[in-house]
């Protein structure tokens, strides 16, 4: 609290690295050990917050400006909310729809992707819900764009997109769009060339937060809520942690230091039923965190039921899991039968127990002094992201190759992809790419299924491979076909990773995945990555939306990896239909009875 105040106070001059550790772990540094920004917001907005008992009635003032200028403008009722943002200017939002709090609302639609089926899919539903008419769906929306970094072009694209569909439709689009960013950052730099309202992200003002540190205080996270009438005294009040919860939190960061130490570093997320939509909230604010050090790493494990079966015994020398059961006093467990087994089992466990009718921003606040705690235990920086920086480095020339050649398919990276002799095709208009692998891993097989899985054997044999990660660069949330994927895909994380190698699997939607847990993946490193992408790209009306964007973070997210030293392959779809996720269903069938036989 005191360094925090000296910065607040006296500016960041003088401030230098190797005088305070504390200052190595929480906040951003320029090569010299001066300081460019204090990352401490974190918890200062809870201090503050305690001083300041007119914020709830700002955030109330905020939302009612935001439905008046709609109404006064368009005579519509707000009634859609379009949240445009990448990682943690956005998972907050997903977690709040997955738990519940935004019900009572306008809708609101996550748009954390720059696949067109994404805003496609969001626009049809906008439409639908206004009796077809898009024009006056539009009219009762607000759109907001959403990113703490200086150089996130993902919002920008989106909100390019839906300015010109606005303007198409000749709808005025300034009362309905608002966006929240870093003074001078692109996304500041095209709000404010279209005149669009800039709103504060902090209360106080201030630039002292990363996005995955964001919620559960800054306005990003509390204007959904304030929207949808949560009752925010009490929500800001949920994070006014006593010295004991502190206290608690920082229990648990050593209990799980301790573990890691030890190669239980899988920490298995078991959560509550009321608080399951914050599992990969959790998971981004460990992983985007803590992911840094290839010497040590925490993986947070979330989307799977607990099974014996599928882990190694606790004598087991790789056993690597250690499992963290999160419930409410008065709530009756969805895994308490499969936990008191894993105890006395002898599985590590530890079991946190949150008080009754707690709000959800009190769980919040305490994973964030867990992850400072971990921070301070490993000496490392819990707010900077520079794998995420990576990936982002490498997309925009990619993007910008794209637009003058023509497309993204006229580049040089993906002409080399669809060249190289690492590749071999399946059934159904499905594509095993293994051309970022190191040459010394030799595909060994007949077909696509059994190179893929003799690849897979390798890189744990000699690679050190700890878990697996499935990755669709597309929308997963919105569209039906989407839908589908992700339920064939998470049959083969069991089938494939958890039930033959017995490890852990991420299945998730890319790029969103890149800023919500990339930095693990391309930090600590031990994962095997497959990134899916379809071929055929949904068109959006009435404005073209070319996939250029997003084809170029698919390929940008590779090549990071391969930078790395990381294991990547890619799988394209020639695209979603039925038949084609038939054949890659079979293929990931085929996979699993491969790996059963050399099992064997």
């Amino acid at each position: 609290m005191a360094l925090d105040s000296k910065a607040r106070r006296k500016g960041l001059e003088g401030l230098q690295a190797n005088r305070n550790p504390l200052i190595a772990i929480g906040m951003e540094t320029a090569a010299d050990g001066s300081v460019t920004k204090n990352s401490y917001g974190v918890f200062h907005l809870s201090w503050l917050a305690q001083k300041h008992p007119d914020w709830p009635d700002l955030l109330a003032a905020d939302a009612e400006a935001v439905r008046t200028c709609i109404q006064e403008t368009h005579g519509a009722p707000l009634r859609s909310i379009i949240w445009a943002g990448m990682g943690g200017s956005a998972e907050d939002k997903s977690a709040y729809i997955a738990c519940g709090l935004l019900a009572r609302g306008p809708k609101l639609y996550v748009l954390d992707s720059t696949d067109p089926a994404k805003l496609k899919f969001i626009l049809e539903d906008i439409a639908k819900r206004s009796r077809g008419a898009l024009e006056e769906g539009l009219k009762a929306t607000l759109v907001v764009g959403q990113a703490l970094g200086m150089t996130s072009f993902e919002p920008v694209v989106n909100l390019q997109i839906l300015a010109r569909i606005y303007d198409k439709l000749g709808i005025d689009s300034r009362p309905n769009f608002v966006y929240m960013t870093l003074p001078g950052s692109l996304l500041d730099q095209f709000g404010a060339s279209r005149g669009y309202r800039k709103i504060e992200l902090q209360l106080d003002n201030g630039n002292a937060t990363s996005g995955r540190h964001s919620s559960p205080l800054t306005r990003g996270s509390l204007l959904p809520l304030a929207l949808a009438g949560v009752d925010l005294r009490r929500w800001i009040e949920g994070t006014f942690l006593s010295e004991d919860e502190i206290h608690t939190a920082w229990q648990l960061s050593s209990y799980l230091h301790q573990q890691a130490s030890q190669g239980r570093d899988k920490i298995t997320l078991l959560l509550a039923k009321s608080m399951a939509g914050l599992a990969v909230w959790t998971k981004q604010d460990f992983e985007e965190s803590l992911g840094k050090s290839e010497q040590i790493g925490l993986k947070v494990v979330v989307g799977e039921k607990p099974k014996l079966a599928n882990y190694r015994a606790p004598k087991d020398p790789a056993q690597d899991r250690v499992f963290l059961c999160v419930q409410v006093k008065g709530e009756s467990h969805p895994d308490k039968e499969k936990v008191q087994l894993l105890r006395r089992a002898g599985y590590p466990v530890a079991m946190l127990t949150l008080p009754a009718g707690s709000p959800l921003s009190r769980y919040m606040q305490f994973i964030h002094y867990t992850v400072f705690g971990l921070g301070w235990l490993r000496r490392m920086n819990f707010v900077t992201q520079p794998g995420v920086e990576l990936y982002k480095a490498i997309t925009n020339p990619l993007y910008e190759e794209s637009q003058q050649a023509g497309g993204v398919e006229k580049t040089a990276a993906w002409k080399a992809m669809r060249t190289t002799p690492r590749q071999v095709k399946w059934r159904g208009g499905i594509t095993l790419y293994y051309d970022r692998l190191p040459e010394e891993m030799v595909p060994e097989g007949k077909d696509a299924a059994t190179i893929y899985a003799s690849l897979l054997r390798q890189a744990i044999a000699t690679r050190g491979i700890e878990y697996c990660e499935l990755t669709f660069f597309g929308d997963t949330r919105f569209s039906p076909r989407g839908q589908a994927l992700r339920k064939l895909l998470d049959r083969a994380a069991e089938s494939v990773v958890r039930s033959r190698l017995k490890m852990p699997a991420d299945v998730y939607e890319g790029p969103a995945m890149n800023h919500s847990y990339h930095e693990m993946i391309i930090g600590h490193g031990r994962c095997f990555s497959t990134v899916l992408l379809s071929e055929k790209a949904e068109k959006v009306a009435p404005v073209a939306y070319p996939a250029d964007y997003h084809r170029a973070q698919f390929l940008a997210t590779q090549t990071a990896l391969a930078q790395r030293g990381r294991c990547v392959v890619s799988l394209t779809l020639r695209d979603l239909e039925p038949a084609t996720l038939a054949s890659l269903d079979e293929f990931f069938g085929q996979v699993a009875t491969a790996l059963k036989k050399t099992a064997r």
